[in-house]
């Protein structure tokens, strides 16, 4: 990495996997107090690494490497039949890159998706608190990409900048527009946005075989994977 030293990382201690029914996962932490410049974030991207919040992180699980980091040419990406039928269902979407910054309208539209997507679970998804730590903390410089239907906003994507692309950190939509394949369509507006910026990536973040809600990810092809050090086209 081309920094001016070396950034420390540290190892989490062992925690149930997120992704894989009985397994456990470990993770490789970046010193949470390193000033991240842009170099340095890019740098690792490409080692693997992504962010979350104020954490930057890597899953460094010993005997297990189901975890792939993965990344999609912009300029060399063609749209399946789904995802085509995902960009003609919103031609009446309209999407803006605007500071990452709290927003009630924001904030609503977050809760109400987690309600629906984490329906029946204990978890609280209501604290403004909670929701600036995840999604508007960043230690890189982060944009929300608005996607609105008629005015009314109907998704938000919250995406890193690195130098060469787009990292894409996590989309929520209005759940009465799920038929409307909001998430998949704007995958296609980040890869569109990175390609009219004559960049080269669109980061997906990390892939788990056999984690069914993450197969949407290998869908979008040509896709790239880091695998045992090096990025390697994936044939699937």
């Amino acid at each position: 990495m081309n920094t001016e030293s070396e950034p420390k990382l540290y190892l989490s201690t062992p925690h149930r996997c997120p992704y894989l029914a009985g397994k456990t996962a470990s993770t490789l932490l970046l010193d949470p107090a390193r000033r991240v410049d842009a170099a340095l974030f890019g740098a690792l991207l490409k080692a693997g690494f992504r962010r979350s919040g104020a954490s930057i992180y890597r899953p460094h699980c010993g005997n297990c490497q189901a975890c792939v980091s993965v990344r999609v040419p912009a300029r060399e990406y063609r749209p399946n039949r789904a995802q085509r039928r995902a960009i003609a269902r919103n031609r009446d979407v309209r999407s803006e890159i605007k500071p990452a910054a709290f927003a009630r309208e924001h904030f609503e539209l977050y809760c109400r998706y987690q309600s629906w997507r984490h329906r029946g679970d204990l978890m609280d998804h209501s604290d403004p608190a909670q929701y600036r730590e995840s999604m508007v903390r960043s230690s890189v410089e982060t944009v929300f990409m608005e996607h609105r239907l008629n005015g009314k906003l109907a998704a938000v994507s919250v995406c890193d900048l690195p130098e060469d692309g787009m990292s894409a950190v996590y989309t929520f939509f209005e759940p009465e527009l799920h038929a409307r394949s909001l998430g998949t369509f704007a995958i296609t507006r980040q890869i569109e946005y990175v390609r009219g910026m004559d960049l080269e990536w669109l980061y997906l973040g990390h892939w788990v075989r056999g984690c069914a809600k993450m197969d949407y990810k290998i869908n979008f092809r040509p896709i790239f994977g880091f695998v045992r050090g090096e990025w390697q086209l994936l044939r699937m």
